[in-house]
């Protein structure tokens, strides 16, 4: 792979169409960004768990406000690559563009993601695999079969970005091809999937093989699709987990779930006492003058995501030859070495075993199983069935782009899954609430 043929503002679904002679105000790829944060499913995400249920007086991080912190880093690190590839691309101007490809790509990292975080995905495939839905598996192909009890809400993100929904135009969001390739973290379809990770349905995969072949990213499957990373997607990720890890510490924090000693201590767990002995005299002086204790982790946060970031950037460079070669195995952040690694291995350990497994967070994961699995049972079933009455009164809830376009069983079950995983928490359950006629009006 080179930076030349990876960079691209051809758009999915309007490949014939020619930019306009006049000036515009906007990049490509800032309009792949606009177009992303002006859109419904983005909006939705604010009403979307991403760890902690969402309390009602201390305001932790939802979908929303975890993929706008995610494209501020995402930006940052597509910049410094800018900078250190521009000498290896002279006369390319679209690689000074890459900030804003990445930051545009973790946007919608997570916009297939359903209700309930990421215990939605798995309500999705136990539904298929242990639910109503296990009668399908042999009306399906394998490969379609694979989609639903595998179910991914990275491969349901690209799926919401390029799928031409009834009613809706061609290519979806009609992205730039580099922005959707950054958002595929795993390239490979279904049934080649590794702890339920995987990159494009059945339905959209067709979508992703005109994207690579455009790229030139390399086919590296036999019986299945599967391909090399596109290069930015190793920034996406890295974006993300940094985050993710180190935001999940200060919301623990706030919940009174970890206390602030512990949460200080695994942010400067981070620093070498030695080899960041300035960095750690300049902490100690700032933690002297700001004495609010929540301003104090916010602070220590935002040093460790810097931190994280050059480490980050370090890694890509030195393994630059690799990553376009397609051969380079791990993620950014799991290349980490010596005092970083140990530290994030520990705010691993930590959130695993005391945040993730907190009460509050399995209750909500609990719900979401229920809410989604009676949701999926409705509503499938009414798809599979339409002409059964009750069936006719259930479809007529569902909104007219999520219709199935066409009588294949593999795409009406998908329809369902469609206006499901992209339901908010609160309407899925107040959705929820109605169908088992709780809470009806009038009702005591």
């Amino acid at each position: 792979m080179n930076w030349n043929t990876l960079l691209t503002t051809q758009r999915l679904g309007m490949e014939t169409w020619t930019a306009s002679a006049r000036p515009e105000d906007r990049t490509q790829f800032q309009r792949d960004y606009d177009r992303i944060i002006f859109s419904s499913p983005f909006r939705r995400m604010q009403n979307k768990t991403q760890v902690f249920p969402l309390p009602e007086h201390i305001f932790v991080h939802n979908r929303l406000t975890h993929s706008l912190e995610v494209a501020s880093v995402g930006r940052s690190l597509g910049n410094l690559l800018a900078e250190k590839i521009t000498n290896r691309t002279p006369g390319n101007p679209l690689v000074q563009e890459t900030g804003t490809i990445v930051s545009a790509a973790c946007l919608a990292h997570d916009l297939g993601n359903p209700p309930f975080g990421h215990s939605g995905e798995s309500a999705i495939s136990n539904f298929f695999q242990n639910g109503a839905g296990a009668e399908f598996q042999y009306k399906l192909t394998p490969a379609e079969w694979s989609d639903f009890i595998h179910f991914d809400g990275n491969a349901n993100a690209f799926r919401i970005l390029t799928h031409q929904f009834s009613g809706k135009r061609p290519g979806g969001f009609a992205l730039t091809y580099p922005t959707l390739a950054s958002i595929v973290k795993y390239p490979f379809e279904s049934p080649l999937a590794t702890k339920q990770k995987f990159g494009f349905f059945q339905s959209d995969k067709e979508d992703f093989q005109k994207i690579t072949a455009e790229l030139n990213i390399p086919h590296t499957g036999n019986k299945y699709l599967s391909y090399s990373r596109y290069p930015l997607v190793y920034l996406v990720e890295a974006a993300d987990d940094i985050c993710y890890q180190v935001m999940d510490l200060e919301d623990a924090c706030k919940l009174g779930i970890l206390s602030y000693e512990r949460v200080k201590e695994l942010y400067l767990s981070f620093y070498d006492k030695n080899e960041d002995k300035k960095s750690l005299t300049n902490i100690a002086e700032t933690l002297k003058k700001v004495t609010d204790k929540n301003e104090q982790i916010s602070y220590l946060r935002a040093g460790v995501i810097g931190k994280l970031i050059g480490e980050s950037m370090r890694i890509f460079e030195e393994n630059h030859e690799a990553i376009l070669t397609g051969i380079f195995s791990k993620s950014l952040i799991g290349s980490l070495e010596n005092k970083q690694a140990i530290a994030m291995k520990q705010v691993k350990e930590v959130s695993f075993r005391e945040v993730y497994a907190h009460r509050t967070v399995v209750e909500i994961e609990i719900a979401g199983f229920k809410i989604i699995g009676t949701l999926l049972e409705e509503f499938v079933g009414a798809v599979v069935n339409p002409e059964d009455r009750y069936n006719k009164k259930i479809l007529s809830l569902l909104p007219q782009q999520y219709s199935p376009q066409s009588d294949s069983l593999y795409h009406k079950i998908q329809s369902a899954v469609d206006f499901i995983s992209g339901m908010t928490d609160v309407f899925a359950l107040d959705l929820y609430r109605k169908i088992k006629g709780i809470s009806l009006p009038g009702v005591v």
